[in-house]
């Protein structure tokens, strides 16, 4: 059986509780595959008091996906270094919905998503989940360290069992592929560009980009769409 990338085999480091964030109610109107949810991110933003984030990023919404027709590839069709500089194809991951997320160490959001991300993968791995984090420097040289920095952070301080892959590029000409294809399959209202650190993407069993979901929006305000992804 072949391994999976990376991830953190003992538990080493401290238990990390999620930052406390200052709500701020707001409705919007999302057309999903996925289909209605009554989630809280649906019906709440939130701001995050951070010298690290701009104000763009200061409430969490969630952005239905406009796939685009021509778009016929699924994340399945592309190969990336693990954080051990190891390729693994991502057709590893066909038939599991798949949480993709650019991390950094440094950043205002680090605690709160590392540690939400780590509940949300222990409990739901079982079930057919995978997170697969990309490391990132691109936001404010926030993911500075080397990899086998990154991977002694993630592991020690946050216990991170999902797989972690090895650093890249989302925006810009050195841009990963397979960002370039999550980006050209959910280009919503985001646009084209990855904003901050944490932005998330929801892949279905088949590799096809469902949801994306600015910065702010944390792991458990999307704990309702990653059920209804693993119950399809």
């Amino acid at each position: 059986m072949a391994s999976l990338p990376f991830s953190c085999s003992s538990v080493l480091g401290l238990k990390i509780h999620p930052n406390p964030t200052t709500m701020a109610p707001f409705v919007t109107s999302i057309k999903s595959p996925l289909g209605p949810s009554k989630s809280a991110f649906l019906q709440r933003g939130f701001s995050l008091q951070s010298p690290n984030l701009p104000r763009f990023a200061s409430k969490a919404r969630s952005f239905g996906v406009f796939a685009r027709a021509a778009t016929e590839k699924s994340v399945h069709d592309f190969t990336v270094k693990d954080i051990d500089g190891k390729d693994v194809a991502l057709s590893k991951f066909k038939g599991k919905a798949l949480l993709i997320v650019n991390v950094a160490s440094k950043c205002g959001l680090t605690s709160s998503n590392y540690s939400e991300l780590t509940h949300i993968y222990e409990k739901y791995k079982t079930q057919g989940l995978e997170i697969l984090a990309f490391p990132c420097n691109q936001f404010g040289g926030q993911e500075p360290g080397s990899n086998p920095e990154i991977k002694q952070f993630a592991c020690t301080r946050y216990k991170a069992e999902f797989p972690i892959f090895d650093k890249v590029d989302v925006n810009g000409p050195s841009t990963a592929p397979v960002y370039q294809f999550l980006k050209s399959s959910a280009g919503g209202f985001l646009g084209d560009l990855i904003k901050w650190n944490f932005e998330k993407f929801l892949v279905d069993k088949n590799g096809k980009v469902v949801e994306r979901y600015q910065p702010t929006t944390s792991p458990f305000q999307i704990e309702k769409d990653i059920q209804k992804l693993l119950a399809a």
